[in-house]
């Protein structure tokens, strides 16, 4: 197997995606049962408009009970973070991983020619590193 060394190598090809308008719940229900630390928020037309994390969906879901209001009326919209930083899938894998650390952020969107090819969490870029280090000292031996 060749040594992972671009984001290509180790993203996700076909991310599970959320709308905008879709309710906060859906969203919250899609993340715990894949087990995601969050997902890529698009428009009807497939663009990325934003992320949407964990974090979000708890703040979302307490700012919902704080307000007496019912967190099946939040949106996804509502609380996702719009602020999006995304990569290429030819773009180095230790380069994306030391900016995935300076911004904190666990995920991030592909995108190619202005459209969704897929996505990268930080266990991704984690196991490529991890292969590329075993590769390293097993060609050392």
């Amino acid at each position: 197997m060749p040594q992972p060394s671009t984001i290509s190598d180790c993203m996700h090809h076909k991310p599970l995606t959320v709308l905008s308008d879709a309710n906060l719940v859906e969203a919250i229900e899609i993340i715990t049962e894949y087990k995601l630390t969050g997902l890529t928020v698009t428009d009807d037309a497939g663009a990325v408009v934003g992320i949407l994390s964990e974090l979000d969906c708890i703040k979302g879901v307490l700012t919902a009970i704080y307000n007496d209001g019912d967190p099946e009326h939040a949106l996804v919209r509502d609380v996702m973070c719009t602020e999006v930083v995304s990569c290429r899938p030819g773009e180095g894998i230790v380069e994306v991983a030391q900016s995935m650390l300076d911004s904190r952020q666990r995920r991030r969107p592909v995108i190619e020619n202005g459209k969704l090819v897929g996505q990268v969490s930080s266990s991704n870029v984690l196991w490529a590193l991890m292969e590329h280090s075993r590769r390293k000292v097993f060609s050392r031996k």
